[in-house]
């Protein structure tokens, strides 16, 4: 659940805090006071869009933090999620959440003190929080919300059945792409692979190795300098080993350090420090032999050959042939043959090729067929549970004589199946199945989205749920209906309504009020929790406007031990 919330900077909320519970929290306050900026806030915590429109001029950023505390699933899914981007849940468990907005529009976000992606608070949002409020109803009318909500309903089987679909589906259609473009563009294809043939012939011809033109180039540098290359050689040579092999006494670097070490080694039993000394040439001295011997190596090998510098020479010339047409080196050229390769696969169009993609065609489309079929027959036994399920609980929500019935209706294949999915309304009896956008009034559809997500929450789905005044148009019995319905999801779901109806406050774990402060230069808003004289005030307010009346005090007292037997029960 979502323990607190901590809103700064945003609207006319200056800087708040709410403490949660984890049954039902209710948001109450008058008009204009900043209650939608709660569910404004978050959103922003969840991965919202920013509004910079909405952050306040001072000073000058938008704060929003929440602590989560989950249990089981949902805990699992956030923990691996955070896990994957770096961060970590605290000490005690819980998980904390930022987002900052600036008034440039800049947006940032943290998890668990370090920076994160926006998408991450969007991730972990999908784990957590399902907010429903005025927009949502109006995405409720569209059929593809609807075909959404009724998969959901069915399970995840079902969901299982139709991420196979979709996968099948999307195969089929990318090899029927894929046809259809061979087919259809077939002499630009030949051109092209015409011209890619051409080069690989070409490469192939010259067939360059990975770092052929560094070494060749190393090689050629060798050769061109040879005589240099000796001169330098034998000088080192004789500095270092003359006098070995020939009768020269000029003394040399072996002769020198060898002189030397003996004469250390028969000092060293009087000052062990020179026999160390001696040590350390007689090391030297192997070193300066190891050297020679190379030298003498190198220099045995060396050989000023033109004719194999010719070669070089011309070997080169192919290879910057190459570099001039397709890369900037050798490594690029050889790329670029393997890209012609695989490319030369996508052009062809052989009959043979056409034959053997249009069977894969065929038998993609059967599976997408098939499997489109199982998805129909899945949604028509979902339906029909599902449409029961949501007339029982409109029963509750003081519409005892209408009936939700779910049409499942064959349309051409897509990426979502084979059906589009229509929710439909009978108000009374003897009237027509209507769809909801043309059958429900606004207070009808609010307590039929609440239905729905009633029977949702019975499935599962997200720990928190919002509401942002879902009970718009709705007075009366159904408004204690519907605050009796959202204590009865906060048994199982933390809760957050936001709401101008005391019947559906009165039902509340935790009252919160947002309140305007107008005695500044700047109006601002904060929010309080209220409990007892309080309450019964608030909710005298909310029932006719007067919090110090005694009648509506009475009144308010009253609706709360209704509402208190009502949870008992």
């Amino acid at each position: 659940m979502l323990e607190e919330l901590r809103i700064t900077g945003l609207g006319v909320i200056e800087d708040t805090t709410l403490p949660l519970t984890d049954g039902m929290n209710v948001i109450t306050g008058e008009t204009g006071a900043g209650k939608t900026m709660v569910v404004t806030g978050l959103g922003l915590l969840f991965g919202g869009r920013a509004d910079a429109g909405r952050v306040r001029a001072d000073p000058g950023r938008a704060v929003v933090e929440g602590r989560l505390r989950l249990a089981k699933k949902a805990a699992a899914a956030v923990n691996a999620r955070i896990a994957d981007a770096g961060a970590e849940p605290d000490e005690d468990g819980t998980v904390l959440l930022s987002r900052t907005v600036t008034v440039e529009g800049r947006s940032r976000a943290h998890v668990g003190g370090r920076s994160m992606p926006v998408s991450v608070l969007g991730d972990v949002g999908e784990q957590v929080v399902a907010v429903h409020g005025q927009s949502d109803q109006l995405r409720l009318l569209r059929p593809a919300e609807q075909r959404a909500s009724l998969d959901r309903f069915a399970g995840p089987e079902h969901e299982k059945l139709l991420e196979t679909f979709r996968e099948a589906y999307t195969q089929w259609r990318a090899v029927e792409d894929d046809l259809a473009d061979r087919r259809r563009n077939a002499r630009e294809r030949n051109q092209e692979a015409d011209l890619l043939r051409l080069g690989l012939d070409e490469i192939t011809r010259v067939d360059p190795q990975p770092g052929e033109d560094d070494e060749l180039k190393a090689e050629a540098q060798r050769l061109e300098h040879a005589e240099g290359l000796r001169t330098a050689a034998a000088l080192a040579y004789g500095a270092i080993a003359a006098g070995v092999e020939g009768g020269d006494e000029t003394p040399d670097a072996t002769s020198l350090i060898g002189t030397a070490r003996r004469t250390l080694e028969a000092q060293a039993g009087v000052d062990g420090k020179l026999g160390d000394l001696a040590v350390r040439l007689e090391e030297a001295a192997t070193l300066i032999g190891d050297v020679s011997a190379e030298l003498s190596a190198y220099l045995g090998a060396l050989d000023a050959d033109p004719a194999r510098l010719e070669a070089l020479y011309e070997r080169r010339a192919a290879l910057r042939g190459l570099t001039r047409k397709y890369a900037d080196d050798v490594d690029g050229v050889i790329a670029w043959a393997e890209r012609a390769r695989a490319r030369l696969s996508e052009l062809d169009t052989s009959d043979e090729l056409l034959e053997e993609l249009d069977r894969e065609r065929q038998r993609l489309a059967a599976e997408a067929t098939e499997l489109a079929g199982r998805l129909t027959a899945a949604r028509q036994e979902a339906a029909g549970s599902f449409a029961e399920q949501v007339t029982v609980e409109l029963a509750g929500l003081a519409m005892p004589h209408a009936r939700i019935e779910v049409a499942v209706v064959p349309r051409e294949i897509g990426p979502d199946g084979a059906d589009e999915v229509e929710l439909r309304l009978l108000a009374h009896p003897g009237a027509p199945a209507l769809p909801l956008q043309r059958g429900a009034s606004g207070g009808e559809l609010s307590r039929v989205m609440l239905a729905i997500e009633v029977v949702f929450a019975g499935a599962g789905g997200p720990p928190t749920l919002v509401f942002d005044e879902v009970d718009a148009g709705v007075g009366g019995q159904a408004a204690v209906e519907i605050g009796r319905r959202l204590a009865r999801l906060a048994r199982s779901h933390q809760v957050l309504v936001v709401t101008h109806l005391p019947q559906v406050a009165a039902f509340a774990d935790r009252h919160l009020v947002v309140a305007k402060d107008t005695g500044g230069a700047v109006t601002t808003s904060g929010v309080r929790v209220v409990e007892d004289t309080d309450r019964a005030r608030e909710l005298a307010r909310m029932l006719a406007g007067l919090p110090d009346s005694d009648l509506g005090i009475a009144h308010a007292e009253e609706l709360l031990a209704v509402a208190a037997r009502e949870k008992r029960s």
